[in-house]
């Protein structure tokens, strides 16, 4: 999987491996993975890939896959922690059934520890180092773009559960997650296809089939919306100084902000809306430390986000009914009606909206399209919050 990040520096039509062999549909797979996982890549250099990528197949010489034996009565949990509200969520809802749970993180960032701290939980921290000759590549003009980090570190959450004997690794993934941007010669891209659930089956179909192991990998969230974690998420206050959805936190190369939160981007402006459904405008004015409603230069994206114009920007960010429920929960409260950006909805989406309850009810309502084993779906609410 980490082969992807130098793959879309030139995007060869030859692809080798020389280390074992794949069946046919352990090569279909990666062919569907490297796929839509780059769509947004794909997009944003103006590529058509029909008939691009092609990993080999053979059926003469395969590698016997290894059924890993489950230590009695074992039950313990990873989680990969973000630093955002979505996994602080899942992290909080099994700690209520499992007694062994650990937190997972790729790097050091200093959030993440005060996250852990917080929670109370063991935290497990791997270490990636990218090739300098990446960077290199990518400063001399190489092709460059979105990679699927999410099927990236569930594959590396698979590693350390086997290394450190965990039975089960809980995701924190929602439903909107499965919601694709745009067309794009013939295939509808997805900035988050890799948190979707096509890919939460194929990857849990891959583990079983090819590699043989009984992990379970699984999102604890599938059946919720953004909004609804978003509402649980604020019943959590001792989080509220140290999480962050801000993706200009986990920068590569650029200087990270020293905020939490950028103030500009389109996670910014869809959580600040979710958590104004919901909390006190001095909270969340505490939370951001600016009121990003007041903001003009936000309007486009509040339109995209809303569905009103463009498409959904490229961010992990909910659909345009979970966006407009949350505005409108928000202009309920009353507190942030004279702003731009809450006049910018009440004359351009708002109108078009028949029935108000019913937008905020179906966002709030857990899905029954999820791929949870049966002893962590009784955390889930089983009717409207």
């Amino acid at each position: 999987m980490d082969g992807i990040s130098y793959y879309k520096t030139c995007c060869p039509k030859n692809i080798e491996i020389r280390s074992g062999t794949l069946t046919k549909d352990q090569a279909a797979f990666w062919n569907t993975v490297y796929e839509n996982g780059l769509g947004e890549f794909f997009y944003t250099n103006d590529m058509n890939f029909a008939g691009l990528i092609a990993f080999p197949a053979s059926e003469k010489r395969t590698v016997e896959k290894r059924v890993t034996s489950k230590r009695a009565n074992e039950q313990r949990t990873l989680i990969p922690l973000g630093g955002g509200k979505d996994s602080i969520v899942t992290l909080e809802m099994l700690k209520k059934t499992r007694a062994d749970c650990t937190l997972f993180r790729m790097g050091h960032h200093r959030l993440i520890g005060e996250i852990a701290a917080v929670a109370g939980l063991p935290l497990l921290t791997v270490e990636r180092k990218l090739s300098g000759n990446l960077f290199r590549l990518n400063e001399e003009g190489a092709l460059n773009g979105h990679v699927p980090i999410t099927a990236y570190l569930s594959c590396l959450a698979v590693v350390v559960a086997e290394l450190y004997g965990f039975d089960s690794i809980a995701m924190s993934n929602e439903r909107s997650a499965s919601e694709g941007n745009v067309e794009f010669h013939g295939m509808r891209i997805n900035h988050q296809w890799s948190k979707s659930l096509t890919f939460e089956r194929a990857f849990q179909k891959y583990l079983e089939e090819a590699i043989g192991t009984n992990i379970k990998c699984w999102s604890q969230l599938r059946p919720l919306s953004e909004l609804a974690v978003a509402k649980i998420f604020t019943t959590f206050p001792q989080y509220f100084a140290i999480t962050t959805s801000c993706n200009a936190n986990w920068r590569i190369l650029r200087e990270r902000p020293r905020e939490r939160w950028c103030g500009h981007c389109p996670k910014c402006a869809f959580v600040f809306a979710l958590f104004a459904a919901f909390l006190s405008k001095e909270t969340l004015l505490g939370i951001f430390e600016k009121n990003l409603f007041e903001r003009e230069s936000l309007l486009p994206l509040g339109r995209r986000l809303l569905g009103i114009e463009g498409f959904k920007p490229f961010e992990c960010v909910g659909t345009s009914e979970e966006t407009k429920a949350a505005m409108l929960l928000a202009h309920a409260r009353g507190d942030f009606d004279e702003t731009p950006v809450m006049k910018m909805f009440l004359k351009d989406a708002a109108p078009s909206t028949k029935n108000p309850q019913t937008v905020i009810d179906e966002a709030l309502r857990p899905s029954s399209e999820h791929a949870i084993p049966e002893e962590f779906l009784g955390l889930i609410p089983k009717s409207e919050f």
